[in-house]
């Protein structure tokens, strides 16, 4: 090749390389400039974050996009939202707002997998206000916190970025991303390859402080468990850092903020999970957050020499809380020694690199923490926190959240239908009774009341008080003067003694209407061919009534329904409840009187109430239908059946009681205690020996009476024939009991648990089945046609009063099941005052149950991508009870006030110009006792438990409530207070429920929804 051929040749290679050359520091300048200016990303990442938005728009939204883990969401309860929202539409609640994602930001969480980017908030938390938007309770966490960057001490500021992120504030480059360090993220990436190839080195973190706070609020658990987590979080931080534009300084000064409000910390036996400096302080130290920062923010303590020992202790403590968040379940714990020599070598460095100044790093050195590194004690229950905590248990049921410490730290506002104003009045009226010299003031001093001698403090005064509105019974006021989270409208079962005379008098004009409904229209003829049980006493009197007046409307019949007459004497005994009982009146004035239902109503008289149970119990059981009809017919195979379900119900019972009696005892134990209730009789003690062990010989026994029986008797007896001649297999169950002198049952027991002594209760029940029905074998002989009749009646009983039950539970009773006995309708079976209140709110609505509404309004996630706003909807209600039951049953209530047990409060509530209100209630009184009845229906003992007096009334068209009276423990007895105590309250609450009484209907009734902008909301603008 010629000279000159290579010559251009080399030239041109040499050219070559110059321009890759050239090339290569190009990008490698592009490379270094863009790593510390982030020119590029600025441009291009920017211009992402302009097209991220969402906006509040009405009514459910189709572009929202719920996250699905992360601490912070979880805690916020953003994870949740879908779970809660459509829990709330099925109690009622519809959706009236809800924010819509831009598509940039729909496209980033679902095609890139991108945590949600918008500027998130530092502090949260359940906030609850009344119906007037007055704050009852408001729940921040963290509870400290910086409110803006400028508010953080400069001390406290560089000390976190030497710690964590020394660059992120570097002002030379304005348009930074914060997200990565790329000489820190180098070389822990090298740090990390180093030892997956088996190098033995400890592998520094690469995560800024931006990448930091995506980890822990939006990661799995907080941790970063792959490499494409990782990427996402730094993803997610960079795209979020330039949310307000190219130039990050102002967002990498929101992200130290973030961070110091935010880092998780361990958690504490009375606070929880901790979060932030500033909580942080608080639960390790005791400190006050304010009082630290004012110490550190002095300009003089980068200067002086003299450091000031509080000085010393608050930065001591703040350094300690932010190097702890490398363990803080290790640090803040049991590793207080670790925390305090690693906080001694961070006030050298910082002190060398010129962070701190020396004087402040000597004095530091001498303050030893690690005696005030205790969590804060459990805070105690306040009085004055009833009302926030009874209206968060149930926001928290509602929600279906498990705990009040979840549902505080949701970011949720609540609107509740309480009345604020009225409920702390209502509550400060109750608490000032406990005064001996407003109790009298009040009125409540006097006959049936209270006396002199009372201690009124434990005297309970309770309150609940609705207002029917066209989204429900909206709960007004709630409060009591107890000082214990109990309570008692809804937490107990107590006894309200004669308020069951209401629902038992609904009961009767329920059924009366179904008759009425049955027959009404009948020609006499028909009618004439019903066949109506003797004892089917209601059926017969409608059925006479139509014969009598054909074209009576329903509201007539009631009327005259509640007019018919009783007796009020107590000289007869009721078998009911499997047993005879009998019942007096309050006062012995009533005996003699033979009164109608609406005057036994109104003068609270029980034997009217029991007979008329009775009536309604006889009406379920041989109405044409009725399940006892069959009873008079000898040989129908019911009899058997009804007989051996009886035979099994009953010894259940006893067998029950036995178990409880030997339970937990050994074999021989269990032999002496029956040993000592048998008579000391050789053939009783013989025919126990051989039943409870027939495997024992005769010399077993004759060792066994020499121990019980004196030997001058034992030794007139022949052993070996008293062996042989009581051997269990001469004699049945029941046979063997006979000559013991005890219940075979527990005779039974006795050798099932000598031979298996760790038996259950359940399965000594399942394994005494056939014993059950043998010891009962003499009850289904044909000579025993008596005592059949009755043991079928109490199981028929039985079913008759879950016919009872299930009506009652329809108006709102709130038990299982309901006590089968004609004493249920004078308060046997238990009440609650909440219940009693929704039945007044039916009969007040004309038959229509109305939801108990509670909380009208929930805002979710405001000012987030997830913002959801629910109302309560319009309910129509549920026609539970004819109109006509209703509006009679109301007058019945009325004449209670009018002239009856509540008449003191006749006139006392007024309208706006000056007319009555419509006024009217039932009253109740029960003592809730302990009693232990000896043989012969002897009382050995009776037990006060507690003592309740209870009026439910309506006052006017909208209003009803309960207010309840009650003392628990032995003492009750002292009380004899009956239901004009509360009625008197009623009276003296006049002034302070005026006021909420006399609002508008349409003032009352009107629920606030929450108003929705069509504008966008925008995510850049700095606060």
């Amino acid at each position: 090749m010629p000279k000159s051929n290579q010559l251009i040749s080399r030239l041109l290679l040499l050219y070559i390389l110059l321009g890759w050359l050239l090339i290569g520091l190009v990008i490698y300048k592009l490379v270094i400039d863009e790593v510390e200016t982030s020119k590029y990303q600025a441009r291009f990442l920017s211009d992402i974050s302009k097209q991220l938005s969402f906006k509040l728009q009405t009514g459910p939204s189709s572009s929202i996009r719920y996250p699905e883990h992360g601490p912070y969401d979880q805690r916020l309860g953003y994870t949740l939202l879908a779970d809660e929202i459509e829990r709330l539409q099925k109690s009622g609640f519809k959706i009236s707002a809800q924010a819509s994602i831009s598509p940039m930001m729909a496209r980033l969480v679902d095609d890139y997998g991108l945590f949600s980017i918008y500027h998130e908030k530092n502090q949260a938390g359940l906030k609850i206000v009344d119906r007037s938007d007055q704050v009852i309770f408001n729940a921040s966490y963290p509870a400290h916190g910086y409110a803006s960057f400028q508010a953080i001490p400069p001390l406290v500021l560089n000390t976190l970025l030497f710690i964590e992120n020394r660059e992120l504030l570097n002002s030379k480059n304005k348009q930074v991303n914060p997200a990565v360090e790329w000489d820190r993220f180098g070389f822990a990436t090298v740090q990390m390859m180093a030892k997956k190839l088996g190098a033995d080195i400890n592998v520094p973190g690469g995560s800024t402080l931006a990448t930091q706070l995506e980890k822990y609020r939006h990661s799995p658990d907080g941790y970063t468990k792959s490499i494409s987590e990782k990427f996402r979080q730094m993803a997610t931080a960079s795209i979020r850092a330039y949310l307000l534009g190219a130039n990050t300084l102002t967002m990498r000064q929101q992200i130290a903020l973030a961070y110091l409000n935010s880092m998780p910390l361990a958690a504490t036996a009375s606070k929880g999970e901790i979060h932030g400096l500033g909580d942080g302080l608080v639960a390790w130290f005791g400190a006050d957050f304010n009082e630290i920062n004012k110490l550190l923010s002095s300009p003089d303590i980068n200067t002086s020499k003299r450091i000031s020992p509080k000085q010393a202790q608050a930065y001591r403590q703040v350094l300690s809380i932010l190097l702890s968040q490398r363990r803080p379940s290790y640090l803040l714990g049991r590793g207080r020694e670790a925390l305090q020599k690693l906080t001694d070598s961070h006030l050298r460095i910082l002190a060398s690199q010129g962070v701190i100044p020396e004087s402040l790093r000597d004095a530091a050195l001498k303050v030893d923490t690690r005696q005030l590194l205790k969590a804060e004690p459990a805070s105690k229950f306040q009085v004055r926190q009833k009302t926030q905590n009874v209206l968060r248990s149930r926001l928290a049921t509602t929600l279906g959240v498990p705990s009040i410490y979840d549902l505080d730290r949701l970011d949720l506002t609540v609107k509740t239908t309480i009345d604020y104003d009225a409920q702390q009045a209502v509550t400060a009226a109750l608490r000032s009774l406990s005064e001996q010299s407003n109790a009298t003031a009040a009125g409540l001093l006097g006959v049936r009341m209270l006396n002199q001698t009372n201690d009124l403090s434990p005297i309970v005064y309770s309150l609940m008080l609705f207002e029917r509105g066209t989204k429900g019974n909206l709960l007004r006021v709630q409060t009591d003067n107890y000082d214990q989270p109990l309570d008692i409208n809804e937490g107990i079962r107590l006894d309200l003694g004669s308020t069951a005379k209401l629902r038992t008098m609904v009961h009767y004009l329920e059924l009366v209407a179904d008759l009425y409904q049955q027959y009404h229209g009948r020609s006499a003829q028909v009618l004439n061919r019903v066949e109506v049980h003797p004892r089917d006493y209601l059926s017969a009197w409608v059925i006479e009534q139509l014969r009598a007046t054909p074209r009576i409307k329903l509201e007539d019949l009631l009327n005259q329904a509640l007019d018919r007459r009783y007796s009020a004497s107590p000289g007869e005994n009721f078998y009911t409840g499997g047993g005879v009982h009998h019942f007096n009146n309050f006062t012995r004035d009533e005996d003699y009187k033979i009164m109608s239902v609406r005057e036994a109503l109104r003068d609270s008289v029980n034997l009217v109430f029991i007979r008329l149970m009775r009536d309604l119990t006889y009406h379920h059981l041989y109405k044409p239908e009725g399940i006892a009809r069959w009873l008079e017919i000898p040989d129908d195979p019911r009899r058997l059946e009804y007989l051996q379900r009886f035979a099994d119900k009953e010894g259940t019972v006893y067998m029950r009681r036995f178990y409880d009696r030997y339970q937990g005892k050994s074999p021989k134990e269990i032999m002496e205690l029956i040993t000592q209730r048998v008579f000391a009789k050789p053939s009783r003690l013989t025919m126990l020996y051989t039943s409870v062990n027939p495997e024992h010989n005769v010399t077993a026994l004759t060792r066994y009476l020499k121990t019980r029986i004196p030997a001058s008797v034992l030794a007139t007896e022949d052993i070996d024939k008293l062996y042989y001649k009581y051997s269990p297999e001469n004699f049945n169950l029941q046979d063997q009991g006979y000559i013991i002198k005890i219940h075979p049952l527990e005779l039974w027991l006795v050798g099932y648990l000598t031979k298996h002594p760790k038996a259950t209760k359940d399965e000594v029940i399942a394994a005494s089945a056939e014993q059950r029905q043998e010891v009962y074998r003499w009850l289904f002989k044909s000579n025993r046609q008596n005592a059949q009749q009755r043991r079928i009646m109490t199981l028929l009983e039985d079913e008759a009063f879950k016919q009872i039950h299930a009506a009652w539970e329809r108006v709102g009773y709130p038990f299982g099941a309901l006590t089968a006995s004609y004493a249920t309708s004078i308060g046997a079976s238990g009440d609650r005052p909440a219940a009693l209140a929704e039945l007044v709110g039916i009969l007040r609505n004309d038959g229509v149950k109305l939801p108990i509404v509670r909380f009208e309004n929930l805002h979710y996630a405001k000012d987030t991508p997830y913002e959801t706003v629910l109302d309560k909807a319009v309910e129509t209600g549920q026609q539970v009870l004819p109109p006509e039951v209703a509006r009679v049953a109301r007058g019945a209530m009325i004449g209670v006030v009018e002239g009856g047990t509540a008449s003191r409060l006749r006139g006392v509530y007024t309208n706006t110009d000056g007319s009555p209100l419509s006024v009217g209630g039932k009253t109740g009184t029960g003592d809730h006792r302990k009693e232990i009845w000896g043989p012969g229906g002897r009382l050995i003992e009776s037990k006060f438990i507690s003592r309740a007096a209870v009026f439910t009334f309506f006052l006017g068209e909208r209003f009803f409530g309960v207010i309840t009276a009650y003392v628990a423990g032995s003492n009750a007895g002292n009380y004899h207070f009956t239901s004009s105590l509360p009625v008197q309250i009623v009276k003296f609450l006049q002034p302070t429920l005026t006021p909420l009484l006399n609002r508008t209907a349409s003032q009352a009734s009107s629920l606030r929804t929450a108003t929705t902008s069509e504008d966008i909301v925008s995510v850049h603008q700095p606060q």
